[in-house]
């Protein structure tokens, strides 16, 4: 069994050495030439930074940060992409977290920090490559390592106002991704179209896979995302099998009739996570493309990626269910008296345990105590589990079913509603393409923002025949198209502060 995930990279590239392995717009490169330019990068970032410590990036996903991250691995520490559009004094909160002045960038984006004013260090990648690899200190750092070393943190937001770095495991992404390519069939054959951004954990699942099975992975413009009519011509051309994108990539493509235009035939497994699917937009999806196999896919950032899975097996016009656990994970739901949930219909606080779970908040011991706890329902020895904070239930079939966030349940008119309901009845009214409701507290209004051709008074009349009064949004505002974040999610926090500027 691996213990390290460079034995990903070292095995396939003793199998496919001249294989292409990673591909981007500029350039392209084998695994054997990878393995080779992260070996040089490792001899030379180890002589810089001790084992087992962070080495920030900025760089845009490219080849170049592959090979960055991969290097920093090499030299027994762990990577952390910085996004390359944040303003500093976030960039500085983050550095100030990993203890760090040091950052790794290439000769493209020197410039943009300078600009930005950063003052620490900066360490080119074109000047470290400039070095020869040193196998005899690269071998001696792999002596010393564990599985349990760190290998990559990604920051998110945090309540506090300062973003927390989760960090995970060599053990972790290795336990994931070896059930994850069996699971879904990934070969050496599939040809990955990257979609997600790479401090986005969706891109763990591009990246690894490739490195695991010996796949390419392509590294799709993000220009594309705005034109479907390209980004199929470019699924074409690269003749891409497997999309592991988010909810909201896949839905630009159908909400501008993109399949009216071509049909990306080579196209044989979706999978898709990160928010609640409209089941009109899969329904088009499965029409295009009846012989792909569409998987569901759930779990947040501390659980290495997914905990769970559902392979989507019929048409669904309403729940589409997050399904079961990925093997070696326990996934369970807890009600608000921490008791376990069995029943049907019952929702509870999805908890997840097992070997996939990351090693919590860097530098945040109060954090994470706080998400990574005891299993309430195991007092007989230590057992951590994530407490996720979203809500699910079982339908009849056992299978879990997604509600929404814990937050995303609101207090209104005397009622406890989730907001995810309430989207899921006027997704189903005909001419609405998509909606985002948020509820804005200082009015005690459910504000329903939406993207379609169809009247406010339309939208009410066939809510209501599924909803009860105090569920109907008080205000309804179109617009021409709901707002992501760049991890591809609906922006709620845009949303909800647009509602309060509005009203």
């Amino acid at each position: 069994m691996n213990r390290n995930i460079l034995e990903y990279l070292e095995q396939t590239a003793s199998c496919f050495p001249n294989k292409i392995a990673f591909e981007d717009e500029r350039t392209s490169c084998t695994f054997k030439e990878l393995e080779q330019r992260a070996q040089k990068l490792g001899s030379v970032l180890a002589a810089k930074v001790s084992v087992r410590q962070p080495i920030p990036i900025f760089m845009e996903k490219s080849i170049n940060a592959l090979a960055a991250f991969l290097g920093s691995v090499y030299a027994g520490c762990f990577y952390v992409l910085l996004d390359t559009r944040q303003p500093l004094i976030r960039l500085e909160q983050i550095l100030n977290t990993l203890e760090t002045n040091m950052i790794v960038t290439d000769q493209l984006h020197k410039g943009k920090l300078e600009k930005k004013g950063f003052a620490g260090k900066i360490l080119c990648l074109e000047e470290l490559e400039e070095e020869t690899a040193d196998i005899a200190v690269l071998e001696k750092i792999r002596k010393q390592a564990a599985d349990i070393d760190p290998l990559y943190g990604i920051f998110t937001s945090g309540s506090t106002g300062i973003p927390k770095g989760v960090v995970v495991s060599h053990r972790s992404v290795i336990d994931f991704i070896d059930c994850f390519t069996e699971l879904f069939q990934i070969t050496d054959q599939d040809v990955i179209g990257n979609q997600a951004p790479f401090d986005f954990d969706v891109s763990v699942k591009d990246i690894y896979s490739t490195l695991k099975t010996g796949a390419t992975m392509s590294i799709i413009p993000k220009r594309l995302f705005s034109f479907p009519t390209q980004l199929i011509d470019y699924l074409c051309e690269k003749e891409v099998t497997t999309l592991i994108w988010a909810v909201s990539a896949l839905c630009m493509i159908t909400t501008l009739k993109g399949f009216e235009y071509k049909i990306p035939g080579t196209v044989r497994k979706v999978l898709f996570s990160g928010e609640v699917m409209p089941m009109k937009h899969l329904n088009q999806w499965r029409e295009s493309l009846p012989e792909a196999m569409f998987v569901n896919l759930y779990g947040p950032t501390e659980i290495t990626c997914n905990c769970t899975y559902f392979i989507v097996d019929k048409t669904y016009e309403d729940i589409l269910p997050i399904g079961e656990p990925f093997p070696n994970e326990k996934v369970f739901l807890l009600d608000e008296q921490e008791q376990l949930v069995e029943k049907p219909g019952i929702y509870g606080e999805i908890c997840v345990s097992g070997t996939a779970l990351s090693l919590g908040y860097y530098n945040s011991k109060e954090q994470t105590a706080k998400a990574f706890v005891q299993n309430p329902l195991n007092t007989r020895y230590a057992e951590r589990i994530y407490r996720t904070g979203d809500l699910a239930y079982y339908n009849e079939e056992n299978q879990l079913c997604f509600v929404g966030r814990k937050d995303c349940q609101i207090k209104h008119m005397g009622h406890r509603i989730e907001l995810t309901e309430i989207e899921s009845a006027i997704e189903k009214v005909e001419g609405v393409i998509r909606v985002c409701c948020v509820f804005d507290e200082a009015n005690n209004k459910i504000v329903a923002y939406y993207e379609g051709n169809v009247e406010k008074r339309m939208i009410v009349k066939e809510i209501k025949l599924q909803l009860p009064a105090f569920m109907v949004p008080n205000v309804f505002r179109k617009v021409d198209s709901i707002p992501i974040t760049k991890n591809g999610k609906m922006d709620r926090t845009l949303l909800k502060r647009m509602c309060t500027e509005e009203l």
